[in-house]
């Protein structure tokens, strides 16, 4: 079976959908039973990550990988390429192909919060996403709450959508940190919705109380409104205390991870949120804003706050860098949480989707 997939996400900084379509094709090249497939690759440069490259075939389609890319050149490439089916891990899919389309959908923020999005951008992703679950064969999602957003904000069929969680991504084990080294980690794209302005304003009362307390803020300002975080730190006169890193290799993500004693995302809408889980995975304790999302992904393994509470997130913070009991009691909860989440379960049960619809 020949299976075509948009690739572009694997180009320059991998995030986000190239973190998850890379824990895929990871286990697809491990896994025995592909190897009757042959996956083609489509992204308009060199991909990022090492594949056998005559299971994994890359083909270079030239220009800016936006929609033009997607719906023009992308089908004139694969039509040549006899696909039998087509998976795009990113919401949306070229409309031009003939072949049997399954597209992964993690969120519908642009649906559910068009205020997160620049007017016309905002259109785009609701115009192309609802034409391609209107044409897609399957729907692929991460949780339970999207499997709920799919249905009643994109009009999708259930029969449809597949839940099927993603793995995640075991960084080291984080070291038995001391409260002498009491650094909070946030990790994710910087959007609106997760708040992170706030976390630097919760942050700032402990960094007043204790010199030894750090921040470490890792992801592009993707905002919407823009929000100024460097304007936020100077006001809060946490200059040295809070460490903003735009991008960082995923070596030196481990590192944060390991030298962390606390997560923090207070995200209002995700599909799922990975990084809180990661987090977990390293055994560094989250606090989430209170979501049923939030609660579908870890469950017990997270201290929950509320909305516009900075205080309330102080005092949580506040409690897994220095409250024992606390840590233990949520720390505990983790492998339960953890459980539901494995690179093989959710590449195999993909493989299952794309065979089933070829």
């Amino acid at each position: 079976m020949r299976i075509g997939v948009d690739a572009r996400e694997l180009c320059g900084a991998v995030t986000g959908v190239g973190r998850y379509l890379g824990g895929l094709l990871h286990h697809w090249a491990a896994d025995g039973r592909t190897r009757g497939h042959e996956f083609i690759l489509y992204a308009p440069e060199p991909l990022g990550i090492a594949l056998d490259a005559r299971r994994f075939p890359t083909r270079l389609v030239p220009g800016s990988p936006g929609t033009w890319w997607e719906q023009v050149r992308l089908p004139r490439t694969a039509a040549g390429d006899h696909l039998d089916v087509f998976f795009a891990p990113a919401y949306t899919a070229p409309r031009a192909l003939r072949v049997p389309t399954i597209v992964a959908m993690h969120d519908l923020s642009f649906v559910a919060h068009p205020e997160w999005f620049r007017v016309r951008e905002g259109i785009r992703r609701r115009t192309l996403a609802r034409q391609t679950a209107a044409r897609a064969r399957a729907v692929v999602t991460i949780s339970e709450f999207s499997r709920r957003e799919l249905v009643d904000r994109l009009g999708v069929r259930e029969p449809l959508i597949h839940v099927i969680p993603p793995g995640i991504t075991r960084p080291i084990e984080a070291h038995s940190a001391a409260r002498g080294d009491s650094r909070v980690l946030f990790v994710g794209s910087i959007l609106n919705r997760r708040h992170v302005t706030d976390l630097i304003r919760a942050f700032a009362p402990l960094a007043r109380a204790n010199t030894l307390v750090s921040l470490d803020i890792v992801g592009d300002n993707r905002s919407y409104p823009h929000e100024d975080l460097q304007h936020t730190i100077a006001t809060e006169q946490l200059g040295g205390r809070v460490r903003w890193h735009r991008y960082v290799s995923d070596a030196r993500l481990r590192e944060l991870y390991a030298g962390a004693r606390a997560f923090a995302f207070l995200s209002e809408y995700e599909g799922l949120g990975l990084t809180p889980l990661e987090a977990l995975a390293a055994g560094v304790p989250p606090v989430l804003l209170d979501t049923p999302v939030a609660r579908e992904s870890c469950g017990e393994a997270a201290v929950y706050v509320s909305l516009d509470r900075l205080a309330a997130t102080t005092h949580a913070l506040e409690q897994l860098l220095f409250d024992e009991p606390t840590r233990v009691r949520v720390l505990a909860a983790a492998p339960a949480a953890l459980a539901k989440y494995s690179w093989p379960r959710a590449a195999a049960r993909t493989l299952d989707v794309l065979e089933g619809c070829a």
